[in-house]
């Protein structure tokens, strides 16, 4: 499984502690940045990992910033994205199991590092259960048309 991941100045820090657990699972990743602490803009980094996504050269993307919320609201801009805001492993789980998200975002200011890890675990192992979820999920995707 391929991955990719980006961040904002805000939650560059948390981003970093990510990478072992992606090493440690054996999954493939690419970083599209930022790469310090010096402020930039979330979009620059929500809206490339969306679009690989929905473009299906990554199976799963992960984006971090300050809440989550601005990189949740970019990336659900892009057509093919579903992605889920999380900050507790049940939601991880159940964006995964039942919406087939295929973008995460977190918030590094709203959740720790040792959290965020275990959200990226359960999210990332978690498959989509399809049947009548699998329905609903069209029913989503349709509203872009």
């Amino acid at each position: 499984m391929k991955v990719i991941i980006g961040s904002d100045h805000a939650g560059w820090a948390l981003k970093k502690e990510i990478f072992p657990i992606l090493e440690q699972l054996g999954f493939e990743y690419k970083d599209v940045g930022t790469n310090s602490s010096e402020s930039v803009d979330y979009p620059d980094f929500a809206k490339p990992v969306s679009e690989q996504v929905a473009a299906g050269d990554y199976d799963l993307g992960i984006l971090i910033c300050g809440t989550g919320i601005g990189m949740s609201m970019t990336a659900n801009k892009v057509p093919g994205v579903r992605c889920a805001l999380v900050n507790d492993v049940f939601s991880a789980e159940m964006s995964r199991l039942h919406n087939n998200a295929n973008v995460l975002a977190m918030g590094e200011r709203v959740i720790g590092p040792g959290l965020a890890k275990a959200i990226v675990e359960k999210w990332i192992s978690t498959e989509f259960e399809g049947g009548r979820h699998a329905n609903r999920v069209e029913k989503v995707m349709e509203t872009e048309k």
